[in-house]
């Protein structure tokens, strides 16, 4: 990347710097920092795919979502990752398929690009309301909160799930509002009920149509299992306050049955 009359960008700071304080198997491994000609290159541990590329792949080839099998030991190890970001104060804020490296001989995969990630401090400071690419970014962001907290990695890790089932993502909005009444036709226009305090959010409307929550079968038959569904409203539930952590989650029956010596071998 090129380093700017004023230097190095912020942005490649925050990635190295919280890149050199991780340490774990399924987070992408930062070799080495070279600056060279004004430029600044970051060597990483090569990985052959990004999540992104596996399901169209898998979609070219198949057309329907990845094995079950595969679709939980991806998940346990992301919520591996995101439990370990999280017990460090560290919140990713820009999950999505393509932040996510596939080793597809070992069916490992990798939380990568710590690009926009902060590391939290108590109390809570103000943070960008930019961050997350839209089809994955919680909702508490699209209303404009400028506090929060490392529960938006799961709502969009939640949405991530359902796209290695389905193929599609859950939430293709186009737009900051299109978004936001993508996910109020499907989960119900919350109110104070359904999450307290959502009308003090800054661009919360009194005036936003009201829908009802669906069925998840009629919008996700594919999750047919109670399980699945269990999974999905830890992590895609409105008040972020009642969204379990990546810790509490990996407790859930979803993954009783799962067997962890399944798990490849990280190098």
């Amino acid at each position: 990347m090129e380093s700017s009359a004023e230097g190095v960008p912020s942005t490649a700071m925050r990635e190295i710097s919280l890149l050199k304080e991780i340490n774990h198997a399924n987070v992408v491994k930062l070799h080495d920092v070279i600056m060279s000609d004004k430029k600044l290159f970051l060597v990483f541990e090569f990985m052959d795919y990004d999540l992104k590329k596996v399901l169209e792949l898998r979609r070219k080839e198949f057309g329907f979502g990845l094995p079950e099998p595969q679709i939980k030991s991806y998940l346990y190890q992301i919520l591996n990752a995101l439990a370990y970001c999280h017990i460090h104060r560290i919140v990713h804020r820009d999950l999505k398929p393509q932040n996510l490296l596939v080793n597809s001989a070992g069916g490992i995969i990798k939380l990568a690009d710590f690009g926009l990630a902060r590391a939290f401090s108590f109390p809570l400071r103000n943070y960008t309301h930019e961050v997350i690419t839209l089809w994955y970014r919680a909702p508490e962001i699209l209303l404009g909160a400028k506090v929060y907290t490392m529960a938006v990695d799961l709502w969009s890790l939640g949405c991530i799930f359902t796209e290695m089932m389905t193929l599609r993502p859950l939430f293709p909005g186009d737009s900051e509002i299109d978004q936001l009444f993508r996910i109020f036709r499907t989960l119900g226009t919350p109110t104070d009920v359904t999450w307290p305090g959502v009308h003090k959010l800054p661009d919360f409307k009194p005036l936003f149509p009201l829908w009802e929550a669906r069925l998840i079968d009629e919008f996700l038959p594919e999750l047919s299992d109670k399980n699945q569904q269990n999974v999905f409203y830890a992590m895609c539930t409105y008040n972020p306050a009642n969204r379990m952590s990546a810790e509490k989650i990996l407790e859930m029956e979803y993954f009783h049955s799962f067997r962890t010596e399944s798990l490849p071998e990280t190098p």
